[in-house]
């Protein structure tokens, strides 16, 4: 029951008794509220019956000395977490950030490498024929054939 007034009557009901305008108000407030009401009035007068419970005569001594002891009692300390938050945190963003880079700068190291074998085997495939090791056999050979005198400047500048 979430009404306002019936919370409030309801409230009032457990300190004293109700008149008989609230009576009728807390009996409209809900259709549960009847029997709800009925009820809350015996409990009360049930709770009026009893006898107040004797106090000893040191209660107060007693309470203060209670609330003494709770206060010289050590505190017990939390657990400090706050070293995690200071020292722990930072140190380990610093590691990730590290090892991330490092991960990174290793991955585009070999990317480069790899694009360079890539570029090298492009250069292979795109030669036609390679020489025959016959050819190499016979280099001597045409090495001697390349070796021609050079070309005579006196008969040329004659020619012309």
């Amino acid at each position: 029951m979430n009404n306002p007034d019936y919370q409030r009557l309801r409230e009032l009901a457990w300190r004293r008794k109700l008149t008989e305008t609230e009576l009728a108000e807390f009996r409209a407030a809900t259709p549960k509220a009847t029997t709800d009401a009925e009820a809350e009035a015996a409990l009360s007068a049930a709770l009026e019956q009893l006898p107040d419970a004797p106090v000893p005569s040191n209660f107060t001594a007693l309470v203060l000395q209670a609330v003494e002891r709770e206060m010289m009692q050590p505190t017990r300390r939390r657990h400090d977490w706050t070293w995690v938050r200071w020292v722990l945190v930072p140190r380990t963003a610093v590691a990730t950030i590290i090892a991330g880079a490092s991960l990174v700068g290793y991955q585009h190291h070999q990317f480069v490498r790899r694009a360079a074998v890539g570029e090298s085997m492009v250069t292979v495939t795109a030669v036609q024929s390679l020489p025959s090791p016959q050819i190499l056999a016979d280099f001597d050979v045409i090495r001697r054939l390349d070796s021609t005198p050079p070309a005579d400047k006196d008969l040329l500048a004659l020619l012309q």
